[in-house]
């Protein structure tokens, strides 16, 4: 059983680059010193369990307590979304850049290939999990995936899935699965997992897959990400985005006006 006694948060980097915005900590990191810090958790066998925070998480994390503690509770915590980086610079947050989590992913799976590591596969659509193992295949044909199970099974079955990821050795486990459910489930079972680094990682296997493409290098520069995912699915995605981008425009000036009466 991990205890995840380690003291990640005593970690020089980790509580040297530590702030909150809006209630969330965040961790001030560049890519390169994420990957050292799961390459660390690995190599070391010091079990760190990983997320991510977006504006709509953030949103969300005002009025679901638990998804909140569940965010908190993780040791590394990095900036996923454009919107949020450029929020916590308005409120003088000095963030080096965005780290993104599906770009993470990509990069662990190469990291993976050149260290040994063999990471575990959980979650979205059957097809999906394998498409994602044939690019995979392809592009690091000396990658040991460890194992991979979909996303669609039932909460009874929790306990065999977690047997499953045990019994397959894995150094890595990613988890993609929709928000709040891998956070809960990744902080439910923390405790249980024996794979060194875990983290979620949202829709990244349907965009690794090819299910749904990434929008173009600019697009995400520019913090429009989400209205290009609008774009492709609006009929599903434009009211959550327009009442979650609407919710962290208010958080966002609340904040900016407590900051300078703060000055005053």
């Amino acid at each position: 059983m991990n205890t995840h006694a380690f003291g990640w948060e005593f970690h020089p980097l980790l509580a040297s680059r530590r702030a909150e915005f809006l209630g969330a900590p965040l961790h001030l990191l560049t890519m390169a010193e994420t990957l050292d810090l799961a390459d660390e958790a690995m190599t070391l066998r010091k079990p760190m369990h990983h997320t991510v925070v977006n504006v709509a998480k953030l949103v969300t994390m005002q009025k679901n307590a638990e998804l909140h503690e569940d965010v908190t509770s993780a040791d590394l915590i990095n900036i996923d979304g454009a919107g949020v980086m450029w929020g916590a610079r308005l409120l003088g947050i000095e963030v080096p850049e965005r780290v993104a989590g599906v770009d993470i992913m990509e990069n662990l799976f190469r990291l993976c290939a050149e260290r040994g590591f063999r990471p575990y596969l959980l979650g979205a659509e059957p097809h999906v999990l394998a498409a994602v193992v044939e690019r995979l295949r392809q592009e690091y044909p000396t990658l040991e995936v460890a194992g991979r199970h979909d996303g669609y099974f039932k909460p009874e079955q929790e306990a065999e899935v977690i047997d499953g990821i045990n019994a397959s050795g894995a150094d890595c486990l990613f988890v993609a699965m929709p928000t709040p459910r891998k956070e809960r489930f990744l902080k439910k079972h923390r405790q249980h997992l024996l794979p060194n680094f875990v983290m979620g990682v949202g829709g990244s296997f349907d965009v690794y897959g090819g299910k749904v493409s990434r929008a173009p290098r600019l697009v995400q520069a520019v913090g429009l990400e989400w209205l290009y995912r609008v774009l492709q699915e609006p009929g599903r995605l434009w009211r959550r985005y327009y009442e979650t981008n609407t919710a962290y425009a208010v958080l966002l000036w609340r904040a900016l006006r407590s900051r300078g009466q703060a000055r005053k």
